[in-house]
C-alpha cells in the first residue's frame, strides 16, 4: 500500500478589514483558480514491471555478473 500523500496546497484566506466577505471570497476563488490552472502536470505513470524485474531491482542484481563489482 502506498503512503498517503501530504496535502501541499496552501489554505488561502484574506485578512483585510475593509473587504466584504463577498470580495474576500472572490479573491480567494480567483487565487485558487490561478493555482489550479498554472500547476505543473502530473508525471506519467511508469509502466508496470514484471515480478522478476522488480525482485532484481530490489536485490540490486547486476546485469554483467562476470565483472568484479568491488573494483
Amino acid at each position: 500500500m502506498m503512503p498517503a500523500m501530504p496535502n501541499r496546497r496552501p489554505q488561502l484566506s484574506i485578512v483585510a478589514p475593509a473587504a466584504s466577505p463577498e470580495e474576500a471570497a472572490a479573491v480567494v476563488a480567483a487565487l485558487e483558480r490561478f493555482m489550479r490552472e498554472t500547476a505543473p502536470t502530473a508525471a506519467p505513470a511508469l509502466p508496470p514491471v514484471s515480478g522478476w524485474v522488480g525482485a532484481a531491482r530490489l536485490e540490486a542484481v547486476e546485469r554483467a555478473p562476470g565483472r568484479e563489482p568491488w573494483l
